[in-house]
């Protein structure tokens, strides 16, 4: 594809996002640009061409001087730099810190090793997603988690209440936000040789889903092995003061490997690697079964239960969902959230809840919750798009294989 194609294929990605996302795009209502909230990087994100828009009250990179499928490429092909320091930060310490968390998420908390950590959703009571989270086990009396920017007002009230409630019970946890740190994540096959020039920490042993307190670039930084590609790759929560010195750095020693990558690839990544955007594809009426999530509930959890709406969640888990999250590959015009999804015998099954062009497999891809029957794959069904029915048919998430680097 020419430049001019890939140019306006970036610009029809940039409308479907925020056609797709409104919530995200459009966050707080009558929002001015100078009320935004900016990350460290937001002068660095303007002088390197970044195109600004508002994004869960903050003003963060769309794109920048290449387009949105050039940088998606890219990030599969060599690495991507994402500013994400609008996502919330938080570390819970204390003795009960680990079953305080247990109350309200299904993961195996207690479990986890030291220095390890998985994906997590917290419950409502019954059984919705409030948000889902990475949790990581710093110590028996130390966790450190991630939410989401658009849910940080939401997560943050309900974590805190229910501490309240805790302590009053004479449970010993106390939390802090990290506000003071910026987040960087360096997704894609480069990026654990460019990271190893930056520090000592020998990166061949340090697998998907573990943690480490570690300096980077002379900084100490939280570094996770994760992201939100399907790609290897990092999330790096360094001081702020610190957040532009190690932007330069990872850019400079990648020598045009990294490239700055904003918010429209990252959109197209995670759904080509089938996962969730909050808002999207999970709210507070999913719960995780229904949500394909089931691996995330620890085999201990769902025995014991104990957090909110476990009734409701290990009865699905036991009986089955009425719904279930799908994906599927479609002619025509790309589906776009909220697109009805009807069987082929004209029953509507569904609705689509992310859907895009995929700048990697050239094609339609989608995600949405059809009804439990119509969800196995190579199920054919019709999406409609703006009155006109197109061809679909249900196939296996990820759309792109996922490359997460995990010990042989």
């Amino acid at each position: 594809m020419g430049g001019r194609g890939l140019c306006r294929l970036g610009q029809c990605i940039s409308r479907r996002l925020a056609r797709s996302n409104p919530r995200l795009f459009a966050t707080a209502p009558f929002l001015e640009p100078a009320e935004l909230k900016k990350t460290a990087l937001h002068d660095f994100h303007v002088e390197h061409g970044g195109k600004m828009v508002p994004f869960a009250g903050w003003s963060m990179p769309l794109q920048y001087r290449d387009s949105i499928m050039e940088s998606t490429l890219h990030c599969r092909a060599s690495a991507g730099l994402f500013d994400v320091s609008h996502m919330c930060g938080l570390s819970l310490r204390g003795r009960d810190c680990v079953p305080f968390l247990e109350t309200l998420v299904v993961a195996d908390v207690a479990g986890l090793q030291p220095g390890t950590g998985t994906l997590t959703i917290f419950t409502n009571e019954r059984g919705g997603a409030i948000d889902d989270s990475v949790v990581a086990k710093v110590g028996d009396d130390h966790i450190y988690l991630v939410v989401n920017a658009g849910c940080r007002d939401k997560d943050l009230a309900h974590i805190g209440a229910h501490m309240e409630a805790f302590k009053s019970k004479g449970g010993s946890v106390e939390w802090h936000i990290h506000d003071e740190r910026s987040l960087l994540a360096l997704q894609g096959p480069m990026s654990a040789p460019v990271l190893q020039l930056l520090t000592k920490e020998n990166l061949s042993k340090f697998y998907f889903g573990e943690f480490r307190t570690t300096n980077i670039n002379g900084s100490l930084c939280f570094l996770t092995r994760t992201g939100y590609t399907g790609e290897d790759g990092f999330e790096i929560s360094v001081p702020s003061e610190d957040a532009l010195d190690l932007t330069k750095a990872i850019l400079e020693k990648s020598e045009g490997k990294v490239k700055l990558t904003g918010l429209g690839a990252r959109d197209s990544l995670r759904l080509e690697a089938g996962l969730c955007l909050y808002g999207n594809d999970m709210e507070q009426n999913i719960t995780p079964v229904e949500a394909g999530l089931s691996w995330a509930i620890g085999k201990r959890r769902r025995a014991e239960g104990g957090f909110l709406g476990s009734e409701v969640i290990l009865k699905q888990l036991q009986e089955g969902p009425a719904i279930r999250r799908v994906g599927f590959f479609s002619t025509g015009p790309p589906p776009r959230s909220h697109s009805e999804i009807f069987s082929s015998s004209g029953e509507k099954i569904g609705e689509v809840t992310s859907g895009g062009f995929s700048p990697c497999l050239k094609k339609n891809i989608a995600m949405g919750y059809v009804k439990s029957g119509f969800h196995k794959v190579g199920t054919e069904a019709k999406i409609v798009i703006r009155g006109k029915s197109n061809d679909g048919v249900v196939t296996k998430m990820p759309f792109v294989p996922t490359k997460y680097y995990k010990p042989s």
